[in-house]
């Protein structure tokens, strides 16, 4: 639960050096850095099919596979790659390639089950010796034929079959009921299993597993659960044979459930959630922390999603829910704050001193270190202990559903929690060396923070679709949000929407098609730049229909990057050269118009959905396409369609985005124009193509008392609060020091400062403004454009160029007019070739709650809108 093992600390310490890699900035960064994985130390050698063994440092003369305690071996001879091992290795083409001798390729699968090294003679006499990866091999031998085989427990007219991948396993038992029960290896696929009685439903087992450790360097018997687990016994100690289509685990009308319409992904409008922070202290909530809080219609939390999904929020993203592996899923196992966390000061080092001495054992965590892909995490259940978790969280959906609102679940299939022997490693348990990838040493790569997984390996690949299908189809879940989803092959994720799509109501009881997809495409990493496959990353997954998070228009509307030492750096919706602040680094006054207006380009192409054939005149007056608008180096448009890229202003990574402009507006800004600057940058994605993200709480100027990366902070610092007699969060206490010390000198006199606490005015004033703007896009068409080529004919920016007003913004799109003032001034703009033309403020605006908004005006005559400052205005023809 806490330190740098888990969720997003670690797996952002590469944020830095990625974004100058990739110039796509990573969500989150940390100066934490990562501790060794263990991995087959020293194993410097590949043998990637049956036929080939590649080297790293090894000189071009024979060399051989020793195996087995007497000697055995395999004989190598110089070789060469084939064009589809180079296709399918092309981090490894340099290397010496070995050509295994057909006389010992039918040692292959013997060897294989136990230690294995390669050696050579070098010319000046002395051995060389090397361990050897075998995930290719592997796949070669077992893969192709045990991809399409069901794992884990199979039920047939009420009898299991339990099955486990475990090629390299010596033996394969089962530990069921205080028993051993011997499993049957089938040897064309690597799959022991064992067939039991009608009696064994519910019991726990775990699997008997006796395999060479390269990591220990001994061969060990394991006992572990199953990677397939359908549920578990508190705390995962045991897996539980479990039917999932068993009639008990069905809450009162799963199978009559009625969804919500489907939305198309490039109009879904998604709201982030992490299920505790939601009801945790909600004292109007009957569950709080549990999934059943979903469930409760009449809660403060409830109520506001309700009104959210009536407005026009079509989706809630959960922040992982599938078994993760260092909160105490037992209560009363789980440790509080022993503190009055009240009684100190708003910018005390008090509170993060106390959450962090209970951090390591508290219920807090954001998820983000799975243990088991596919069993709902058993902390947010009212039992952790066998199968309530499973009907509990259908009732979620359930709930959700009955909202108004779909679900999606953020999946995290790139890492494991651990590797190796770690108790909290599975997969390396059962096959080692296969499920994590490895480094051309034989390291375990970490630059997702933790024990990177290969999904590019066949069982991974085929563990990733299996168990998204299964949340789809068993639990069903609307949509998924991958992590890190660039350090998955294209081809996985593909895989996946072929899978989903086959999903039918008659036979499976959902709607595979309707399914939505979306994830990190972040480039960075050792698969960065397509080094070992074609990653999904944004550029690749353009043209998909599965989108990427947009981080162009981001950085525009909040001003710098996430990793910016002085926070105070402005953009676009934080008074970059309109209402400058103290920061030193915003530069010059001339330095700050230029970046300003280079803002408003990127975000032109993200209200485009990112696309990079949308064609328009930029500040410059140069006409330009969405690629041609520089991001940090890289093309900010990369969307083939509206729906290849989502947008977003903040999320659960770094800074909320109230914090963001705490750190940025200056300090003097009062409460109602820092209620008005959140809704401007809401607004930016939420009145975009294509689909937007916004995290639980924005609009009710959600913070976290200035927090960066709160995913082990606890429920102080991030549960929401949605009566706003309780505040917004902010102001207490200096956030933890792991991840925010460096920004103390900022952040404390900003949680000193009284006037940075908003009332219930501000906060309902925010909510109500951005449910307008929901509103609005739900009931016009022209935010749904489907193609690049509607979005060009609709689509445009009347007074973008060279005379382009600093800190407004222009769109019209088909009978709408769309201006967004950031500035502190009220502005005119006039489009001549509207004049004549009848526009007149949205109704939904001109009637709604904001009533400063209500006063934006229209001049026929000269086609001049008139808008407040601070103020999103959305007129529309007729």
């Amino acid at each position: 639960m806490n330190g740098p093992l888990h969720n997003s600390r670690l797996r952002r310490t590469v944020a830095a050096v990625a974004m100058v890699l990739s110039a796509a900035a990573l969500p989150a960064a940390s100066a934490a850095t990562a501790a060794p994985t263990p991995g087959p130390a020293d194993a410097r050698a590949q043998w990637i099919d049956r036929d080939t063994v590649i080297w790293k440092g090894a000189e071009r003369t024979a060399a051989q596979l020793e195996f087995g305690t007497h000697g055995k071996r395999i004989r190598l001879t110089p070789g060469t790659l084939s064009p589809s091992e180079r296709l399918a290795y092309p981090h490894l083409t340099g290397y010496p390639a070995f050509t295994v001798d057909p006389r010992d390729r039918g040692l292959a699968r013997t060897a294989l089950r136990d230690k294995l090294l390669a050696t050579q003679r070098r010319a000046d006499g002395q051995r060389a010796t090397t361990g050897v990866q075998i995930p290719g091999v592997l796949d070669d031998l077992y893969g192709s034929r045990a991809q399409h085989a069901a794992l884990g427990p199979v039920f047939h007219h009420g009898r299991p079959t339990l099955s486990v991948w475990a090629p390299t396993a010596r033996t394969v038992a089962l530990e069921l009921d205080g028993r051993t029960v011997p499993m049957r290896r089938e040897d064309a696929t690597g799959i022991w299993r064992v067939q039991g009685t009608r009696d064994w439903a519910g019991k726990p087992y775990r699997y008997l597993v006796t395999v060479w450790a390269p990591t220990v360097g001994k061969t060990v018997t394991n006992e572990v659960t199953d990677p397939y687990s359908t549920t578990l016994t508190a705390n995962s100690t045991r897996s539980l044979v479990t039917d999932l289509d068993d009639p008990k685990l069905a809450p009162a009308g799963w199978s009559r459930l009625t969804k919500p319409a489907a939305v198309p992904l490039r109009r879904a409008r998604i709201q982030e959630l992490q299920i505790r922070d939601f009801s945790v202290e909600d004292r109007t909530s009957r569950h709080p922390g549990q999934y059943l809080a979903l469930t409760d219609r009449r809660s403060d939390g409830m109520r506001h999603l309700a009104s959210l999904a009536r407005s026009g929020t079509s989706y809630v993203h959960l922040l992982p829910a599938f078994d993760f592996a260092t909160t105490p899923e037992r209560r009363a196992d789980q440790e509080r704050p022993g503190c009055d966390l009240a009684s100190y000061a708003p910018d005390s080092d008090s509170q993060q001193d106390c959450v962090g001495k209970s951090a390591a054992h508290d219920a807090y965590n954001w998820g983000y270190d799975p243990l088991h892909y596919t069993v709902p995490e058993g902390s947010y259940a009212s039992d952790p202990e066998g199968t309530a978790r499973t009907v509990e969280f259908r009732r979620m959906v359930q709930g959700l559903n009955g909202a108004g609102l779909r679900t999606v679940m953020d999946v995290v299939y790139n890492h494991t929690a651990a590797s190796g022997q770690d108790p909290h490693s599975v997969l390396d348990r059962i096959v080692p060396g296969y499920y994590q990838r490895l480094l051309d040493d034989g390291g375990v790569a970490t630059s997702t923070c933790c024990s990177g997984t290969a999904p590019e390996h066949t069982m991974m690949g085929k563990l990733v679709v299996d168990s998204v299908v299964t949340w789809a189809k068993e639990y069903k879940v609307d949509g998924f949000r991958f992590d890190l989803m660039g350090h998955h092959p294209k081809a996985n994720i593909l895989a996946v929407r072929r899978a989903l799509d086959a999903l039918t109501p008659r036979k499976d009881g959902v709607d595979g098609k309707s399914v939505v997809l979306y994830g990190e495409g972040w480039n960075f990493g050792e698969a960065a730049n397509d080094a070992r496959f074609v990653q999904a990353t944004q550029r690749n997954m353009a043209g998909t229909g599965i989108a990427t998070f947009s981080d162009r228009a981001r950085d525009a509307v909040r001003g710098g990057s996430p990793f910016d030492a002085d926070p105070g750096i402005q953009g676009f919706a934080s008074g970059l050269y309109t209402d400058p602040n103290s920061s030193k680094e915003n530069g010059s006054p001339a330095e700050q118009r230029a970046r300003l207006l280079h803002y408003q380009d990127l975000i032109k192409v993200g209200l485009t959905g990112n696309l990079a054939d949308y064609t328009f005149t930029d500040t410059t007056g140069n006409r330009v396409k969405g690629s041609g608008v520089d991001y940090n180096g890289a093309p900010a448009g990369y969307a083939a369609a509206p729906g290849d890229a989502l947008a977003y202003a903040d999320a659960h990574d770094n800074e909320t985005l109230y914090d963001t402009l705490a750190y940025k507006l200056p300090q003097r800004t009062g409460a109602a124009d820092r209620s008005r600057m959140q809704v401007l940058a809401l607004a930016t994605a939420a009145l975009s193509q294509g689909p937007a993200l916004s995290q639980a709480g924005s609009d009710l100027l959600r913070s976290r008392s200035l927090d960066r990366n709160s995913f082990d902070s606890g429920d102080w610092f991030n549960a929401l609060h949605w009566n706003c007699a309780d505040g917004n969060g902010f102001g207490r206490g200096l956030p933890p020091a792991a991840d925010n010390k460096d920004k103390w000198p900022y952040t404390k006199p900003l949680l000193a400062d009284p006037a940075l606490r908003p009332g219930c005015a501000a906060i309902s004033d925010t909510s109500a403004a951005y449910r307008d703007l929901l509103r609005i896009h739900a009931t016009e068409p022209a935010f749904g454009l489907a193609t690049t080529a509607a979005v060009q004919k609709a689509l445009s920016f009347p007074l973008s160029g060279k005379a382009e007003t600093p800190g407004v913004l222009t769109m019209r799109l088909g009978n709408l007019v769309v201006v967004f003032n950031a500035t502190p001034h009220r502005q005119d703009q006039t489009v001549h070739d509207l004049a004549g033309e009848r526009y007149a403020l949205h109704p939904v605006q001109a009637h709604g709650a904001d009533r400063t908004t209500a006063t934006a005006s229209y001049a026929r005559s000269s086609g001049t809108f008139t808008i407040p400052a601070r103020t999103v205005a959305v007129y529309r023809h007729g």
